[in-house]
């Protein structure tokens, strides 16, 4: 179970490697950067004349489906709206200007758009659109859908848009073929354009007679390379590849999209999903519980008989902040020794040798396995940083390394910690009656909700619970549905609940919507926690203004270790790998690029070893 994710890399969607070259003209503004792509720092991997992304195969076949899992349920296909819950891929309909890759962090593509011109300063940008591009009906794209776009993105879309878009001045057609967004004076620029760059483009005309805040069943008109084949309400849905999709000539497209249906078949529960999987439901699965992995492929026939591969492959993006987060809007939670007490009380190495297998690692970073993991004690850099923000920070942040959690010993109550929690505790003013319950001076008892939405969890969190009610914690687990949890998250109705944040090497401002105090007051944001601290919000400013990867990794390392001192999580666990089984109809390029794995993405079928299978009853 990896916990409900939250992609940081939304925005910025794709590392610098050798410039490519880029023109440069003279207009009315000075000189300016005509260019086919762009990245935070201004370095791209692949020049204009690039036939491939590298990690493709460019003549790899079309054709046969890929189909996986998703968990829980969905009533809605427009994922840009707050409301209702959308399946797996209901974003696929719709393209944007430009588009990242999966060997660069930051890098990039024209996509919709054939060019991107914007000067040195990056105050506003001027993208002009490809020709040949097409929404499905076979209308153009035009300036006027880029413009419609983010006016009702910011108007009726997701809250979350609001923080997104908060240094945006004004988005405007110019011809026939170029729109240019102008971004507001003192804003950090350093990103705007690739933000705008990233934003889905709708069709003005679809989008007339209906009302795009209202969730929809109806597949929406798009020029993305997949439409909507069919929908089984909360129980399956499947894409089909567009054969006239615009597009698919494009050398950004070359030797992907080689699916020509991908299907994602929901599941209640984990379980359940797997039983599926090994009859053949579905035919890949990228597998998050260890239990499984460590004990359900044992013995099981169509792995003896070679019919399905399991494999781990490297995963090379940062490996993310998975835990169990706070609700910090609550009272209870304001003392941060009782949220430390609380965490101390996760016994992660016996849960580890005891119910993983071994298999995993401890997490303590929002940036874990990578160069932007903060270490030890802070350098002078981070200190230039830090001291105008003492007042806002915990002492710690100054005198202690980087916080990590205590290790426990393997044994499911660690005396020490129990022992170390009572005095946080007894500390903070919740102390243990007559009864063996912690109550404050009100007389309130302090009583914890762990929600839960996947019963495959239910072996973790049972024990976490066991360990807090013997300091004295009314600790419940509280255990819903997928709906439940999804609806009670939107509206922060809920004590503790478990998320990993997928968090990117070149981070942002996607950084707003995860831990701005402004993110944070808006209903359904990402910013789960609530944390509102004028130093992370000043920290993310000096992140989205840093000029170089160096001055970067110094912003990047001052937050992380301020957000690891503020104890807003109990952080879980990590694996440096993917963890997938799949039946042997799938190939995939010798090399993975280290940010994604693409299965969906440039992967691709083998037709004949597929009817083998089949004849062989394997599904």
């Amino acid at each position: 179970m990896a916990g409900k994710i939250f992609s940081a890399g939304v925005l910025c969607l794709a590392l610098a490697g050798p410039q490519s070259q880029a023109s440069a003209e003279s207009h009315d503004n000075g000189e300016t950067i005509v260019s086919h792509g762009i990245s935070v720092f201004g370095d791209l991997k692949y020049g204009p004349d690039f036939e491939h992304f590298d990690y493709v195969n460019p003549d790899a076949p079309k054709g046969g489906i890929f189909s996986t899992w998703g968990f829980g349920t969905f009533d809605n296909l427009n994922a840009f709206i707050l409301k209702g819950t959308t399946p797996v891929g209901a974003s696929i309909f719709f393209e944007s200007l430009m588009e990242g890759n999966a060997d660069e962090p930051d890098a990039m593509y024209g996509l919709l758009a054939e060019t991107i011109e914007y000067p040195e300063n990056r105050q506003w940008a001027i993208f002009t659109l490809r020709e040949e591009a097409r929404f499905s009906d076979g209308s153009p794209v035009r300036p006027e859908d880029v413009v419609f776009s983010y006016e009702v993105l910011l108007e009726k879309g997701h809250p979350s848009y609001k923080v997104v878009l908060s240094d945006f001045e004004t988005v405007e057609k110019l011809d026939d073929r170029r729109v240019k967004y102008t971004f507001k004076e003192g804003a950090n620029t350093r990103e705007l354009p690739m933000t705008a760059a990233g934003l889905p483009v709708f069709s003005a005309t679809y989008w007339e007679d209906r009302d795009f805040a209202e969730t929809t069943l109806e597949p929406p008109v798009g020029s993305g390379p997949y439409l909507l084949k069919d929908l089984d309400l909360g129980r399956s849905v499947t894409y089909v590849r567009d054969p006239d999709y615009w597009g698919k000539d494009l050398p950004i497209n070359r030797g992907r999209q080689n699916f020509d249906e991908l299907l994602f078949e929901y599941f209640a529960d984990y379980t359940a999903a797997f039983e599926g999987f090994k009859g053949g439901t579905y035919l890949f699965r990228t597998e998050y519980s260890s239990l499984i992995w460590g004990t359900g492929y044992e013995n099981l026939p169509a792995l003896e008989k070679g019919w399905m591969i399991k494999e781990s492959v490297p995963d090379g993006r940062v490996n993310g902040a998975q835990g169990f987060f706070f609700n910090l809007r609550r009272e209870k939670f304001s003392d941060p020794r009782v949220r430390i007490a609380i965490g101390q009380m996760f016994n992660f190495e016996w849960s580890n040798e005891t119910l993983f297998y071994g298999i995993y690692s401890r997490t303590d970073s929002f940036w874990e396995n990578s160069y932007l993991q903060a270490e030890g004690m802070p350098s002078e850099d981070e200190l230039k940083l830090l001291e105008p923000l003492r007042e806002h920070l915990p002492e710690e942040v100054f005198t202690e390394p980087a916080y990590s959690p205590n290790v426990s010993r393997a044994q499911q109550l660690d005396r020490s910690a129990r022992r170390t929690a009572g005095q946080l505790l007894d500390e903070a003013g919740w102390t243990v009656g007559d009864d063996g319950m912690r109550r404050n001076e009100a007389g309130e008892i302090l009583r914890i909700e762990i929600m839960n939405d996947s019963p495959s969890f239910d072996r973790i969190v049972n024990p976490y619970i066991e360990n807090l009610r013997k300091i004295g914690i009314d600790a419940v687990h509280l255990k819903v549905d997928n709906a439940q949890a999804t609806e009670r998250e939107k509206t922060y109705d809920f004590d503790i609940t478990t998320r990993r944040y997928a968090l990117s090497i070149t981070p942002g401002m996607e950084l707003r919507q995860l831990f701005s105090s402004a993110a944070g007051k808006e209903q359904g944001s990402a910013n789960l926690m609530g944390l509102a601290n004028p130093a992370v919000d000043a920290l993310i400013g000096e992140v989205e203004r840093a000029k170089s990867r160096d001055d970067l990794t110094v912003a990047v390392h001052a937050l992380d270790r301020v957000m690891r001192a503020l104890h807003i999580w109990v952080p879980q666990w990590h694996n440096k790998t993917h963890n997938i089984a799949f039946f042997d109809v799938y190939r995939r390029p010798d090399t993975l690029p280290p940010y994604a794995m693409g299965e969906t993405d440039f992967w691709w079928y083998d037709a004949e070893r597929a009817r083998e299978l089949q004849s062989e009853g394997a599904f």
